[in-house]
């Protein structure tokens, strides 16, 4: 169920953090840029999930300074996900395991600030600036964060399963 509160979101998003911290940490280079048969990493994933709160930021601020926000980004429809995130793939093709954990890193350190400088009504208070849906900003930053951490975590178990 989805966070209905500051408190409940900050402590989401703390625990699902951790939780692929934890894998992320036992993980080498060779292993994180292996490719499986659609092409994803699990270095590929780390980075996505980053980018990812980049795009949740941005949509926020340009929410609430009035411009337009493209969801999920200037170009592209939600039904075009999947060739989004295989132009992303290409984008970020040059990164290193180790850049890509750092990026992360700082990703979750910004997205846990935002989320401690915001008050609960404007987490929760309403629908978020610009979304053009009723999802709180609350519910915008859990989809960002947490609920992508929990999605990478299940994709890396998953290949470290299959690896054996």
């Amino acid at each position: 169920m989805a966070a209905q509160s500051k408190t409940e979101l900050l402590d989401l998003t703390r625990k699902e953090y951790a939780k692929l911290q934890k894998l992320v940490t036992q993980i080498e280079e060779p292993f994180a840029q292996m490719k499986d048969d659609e092409d994803t990493s699990v270095r590929d994933v780390i980075a996505h999930r980053a980018h990812w709160i980049d795009l949740f930021l941005g949509w926020y601020h340009d929410g609430l300074a009035g411009k337009p926000v493209f969801f999920p980004a200037e170009g592209y429809k939600w039904n075009e996900l999947s060739r989004y995130n295989a132009e992303l793939r290409q984008k970020q093709a040059h990164m290193s395991w180790d850049d890509a954990g750092r990026l992360l890193q700082e990703r979750y350190e910004a997205l846990t600030r935002f989320l401690e400088e915001r008050s609960e009504t404007e987490l929760y208070g309403g629908p978020m600036k610009g979304a053009k849906n009723n999802w709180t900003t609350g519910r915008w930053a859990e989809a960002a964060g947490p609920s992508h951490f929990r999605s990478a975590v299940r994709f890396i178990r998953a290949r470290l399963r299959a690896v054996g």
